[in-house]
């Protein structure tokens, strides 16, 4: 039977709506029916105001309109601000997510993002006196799904359409940005002077690279709709082409051009471990998130060689394996071995194509690496 209400904030639309219908709660299960059974049609969510039709007994369709109180300006201030104080808020919105400490913060500074039973107001055209009547009820149940599919939608109905959100989260982070810069200082000297002085003074020093990489500029303009393509996504890229081009710069690497392209998406993913960019990422990339987890771990502990132990099994001469059986029955007791992997209990050594041994423990279904790689499988066992 199908449940309406998927997410957190779906399920407190619903909590606001049972609220509100604690007199007549009656009406609720023929409201559920009444949505499963499809006869709402022209769901519309627009300013502070849903609107529906039902199909009930009568022929003629009824209409309910539901409306939601909308904020004022002051109070999307506070909006704005929670959200903008942190790129993974808004990342996580533009995926699909509605984090919950957006709420927290908007409530402590004053003002509910989800509507309360006191601000769902639903009226209906048929002649129910219950308040929500089964077709108000129907429609709210279907709203559940609308807002647990897009979070804008629950934005909208406070009175701020997904454009609206985006220009005016722009240019808060484009001001903060803009305002943390420091000036540019002039390098060398005017051609002019130079030429005019006519003898040969040595040329002004190179600028060497800065401390640390550079951030991304804020984009003047939004990509095309229709390209697929958010700000979110181009600025996470911009950030990490900066990191890349800063490594190569001060010559700590080639900034992963190098890298297989499932390897570099690890190194990319190690960089939002513990943030809502992962999953966002992993559902871009069509991957299980725990799958690009464990390879994001696997870069974080031991790099390229890593990545290729987790993501990869081989077969290998079973004289490679000799040591890493012997060392672990020493260890704990009896060890499996299966291809290039040694088992024993919640620890497992794997050999990598590099000739290399990587520990690995238990989690879950699968296995996470658990640090550098070494030369001796006895090494990653001793203590």
């Amino acid at each position: 039977m199908k449940r309406f209400g998927g997410t957190w904030w779906g399920r407190q639309w619903i909590v606001g709506l049972e609220q509100r219908a604690k007199l007549d709660s009656n009406r609720l299960p023929r409201g559920r029916t009444y949505a499963r059974q499809g006869t709402v049609s022209g769901l519309t969510i627009g300013r502070g105001r849903i609107t529906a039709t039902v199909r009930g007994r009568r022929p003629q369709p009824y209409k309910v309109v539901i409306r939601v109180a909308t904020f004022d300006d002051p109070a999307w201030d506070r909006v704005f601000g929670s959200i903008a104080a942190k790129m993974g808020r808004l990342a996580a919105l533009l995926d699909g997510e509605l984090p919950a400490e957006v709420a927290q913060d908007v409530q402590q500074a004053g003002c509910d993002l989800l509507p309360g039973a006191g601000e769902i107001q639903p009226r209906c055209s048929c002649p129910d006196w219950a308040d929500p009547c089964k077709h108000a009820a129907a429609v709210c149940y279907l709203v559940a799904d609308a807002i647990d599919a897009d979070p804008f939608a629950f934005l909208l109905l406070r009175g701020r359409s997904k454009d609206e959100v985006l220009a005016a989260l722009r240019a808060r982070r484009g001001n903060r940005s803009s305002a943390s810069l420091p000036r540019r200082q002039p390098v060398g000297i005017d051609p002019a002077e130079a030429y005019g002085r006519g003898d040969l003074s040595p040329l002004p020093r190179p600028q060497l690279p800065p401390a640390t990489p550079g951030r991304p500029a804020p984009l003047p303009v939004d990509p095309p709709a229709e390209s697929g393509v958010t700000v979110p996504m181009l600025t996470a890229l911009a950030a990490d082409a900066a990191s890349r081009a800063w490594e190569v710069a001060v010559g700590v690497g080639d900034g992963g051009l190098a890298l297989e392209t499932e390897v570099d998406i690890a190194r990319r993913a190690a960089g939002m471990l513990g943030s809502a960019d992962v999953p966002a990422l992993a559902k871009r990339l069509g991957v299980p998130t725990k799958t690009l987890v464990r390879w994001a771990i696997a870069w974080r502990e031991a790099g390229a060689g890593g990545v290729a132990v987790v993501r990869d099994d081989w077969l290998p001469d079973p004289s490679a394996l000799a040591p890493a059986r012997e060392a672990m029955t020493e260890w704990g007791g009896e060890a499996r071995v299966q291809r290039n992997k040694v088992t024993c209990g919640d620890v497992q050594l794997r050999l990598g194509h590099d000739g290399r041994w990587y520990r690995l423990l238990r989690s879950g279904a699968g296995w996470d690496l658990d640090g550098p790689a070494a030369d001796d499988p006895a090494d990653l066992i001793d203590g």
